[in-house]
């Protein structure tokens, strides 16, 4: 279904740290789309903070003759992940960033290459291009296109067969598809008809029982 963040505290602190200098930033409401992404990241951001406060994942590894050393992590869902990278590069361009922040970047973009070609070569040749500039980042709904396409994803049950869906179900998220455009649509009905702005709404997916599938 995704992927697993694991470090020590420190290692995931100081991520958490970093992806904080890129939202929830008062100056920068006026943006569009910015709490819109902000909503987005701040899942994203919730879920790093819970590993590293040991709410999530744990396990202690010994290093030759070292002291056990205790890692902490936590579970990704493929799509949040590669829309939280989106909308965090895309907020990085109205900040002032350093080569700490931009290498802590390029490593996730590392590891989820590797990790999506050692999980299955074949479906990951469609879905590294979405790692780099393959969702559009400036979408001012881009935390409800993510909320949609990992419900339907998670709906597929896991696997390779999921997988190798995943890259069409992303181009709903990609500028000005036919499934984006269609998307907006029903977002905008949806609002019309609730009566509410679009970042309003939310989708229920509690029943879906995500803690049932193997990831």
């Amino acid at each position: 279904m995704g992927v697993e963040f694991w470090g020590t505290h420190d290692d995931l602190n100081t991520f958490y740290e970093v992806i904080g200098r890129f939202w929830n930033d008062e100056n920068k409401r006026n943006i569009n789309g910015y709490e819109n992404r902000g909503k987005l990241i701040s899942g994203f951001s919730y879920e790093i903070r819970k590993a590293f406060e040991g709410s999530r994942l744990k396990r202690k590894t010994s290093h030759d003759s070292l002291e056990e050393i205790e890692y902490f992590g936590t579970k990704i869902s493929w799509v949040h992940i590669l829309f939280s990278l989106t909308a965090l590069k895309f907020n990085m361009r109205y900040s002032d960033t350093s080569k700490f922040d931009i290498s802590m970047i390029l490593q996730i973009e590392f590891w989820l290459e590797k990790s999506m070609n050692s999980y299955d070569e074949v479906g990951a040749r469609n879905l590294v291009g979405f790692i780099e500039d393959g969702l559009y980042g400036a979408n001012e709904f881009i935390y409800h296109y993510m909320r949609s396409i990992n419900l339907d994803y998670f709906l597929l049950g896991g696997g390779k067969r999921a997988f190798r869906k995943l890259p069409e179900l992303l181009e709903r998220g990609v500028f000005y598809s036919d499934e984006y455009i269609s998307y907006k649509s029903f977002l905008e009905k949806d609002a019309e008809r609730l009566g509410c702005a679009i970042n309003d709404m939310d989708i229920d997916d509690d029943h879906i029982g995500y803690e049932k599938i193997k990831w």
